[in-house]
């Protein structure tokens, strides 16, 4: 089952920043072809790292604060977090074995 949730500004640092695993946020918006790419790897990365890595995404059309406070100028834009802390962040639409290069070496493979 996967955990690819929708965030919020209103909720982006509670389910986020505070979070006690590495977080992988998705920032897209509904009318982003890449981002309609990357949406179905970011699900199945969700389900596959169930417990080691939450995954979410931000519409960046309804929710800009935590979008500009991260520096998204383009989408789709992976930002991922660990202990509250952005430690990566990336632009573009790429195939899943990127995608996991990106948060691989945050996560616990215990």
């Amino acid at each position: 089952m996967s955990d690819y949730i929708e965030l919020t500004d209103a909720d982006f640092e509670e389910k986020v920043l505070k979070s006690d695993i590495p977080f992988l946020v998705d920032m897209w918006a509904p009318w982003c072809a890449p981002c309609r790419f990357v949406a179905p790897i970011l699900e199945e990365i969700s389900a596959e790292y169930a417990g080691k890595l939450k995954v979410g995404k931000v519409n960046v059309d309804d929710h800009k604060e935590y979008a500009m406070k991260f520096g998204v100028t383009s989408i789709p834009t992976l930002l991922l977090f660990k202990g509250g802390e952005k430690v990566e962040q990336v632009v573009g639409a790429m195939p899943k074995a990127d995608i996991e290069k990106i948060f691989k070496p945050h996560i616990d493979e215990g």
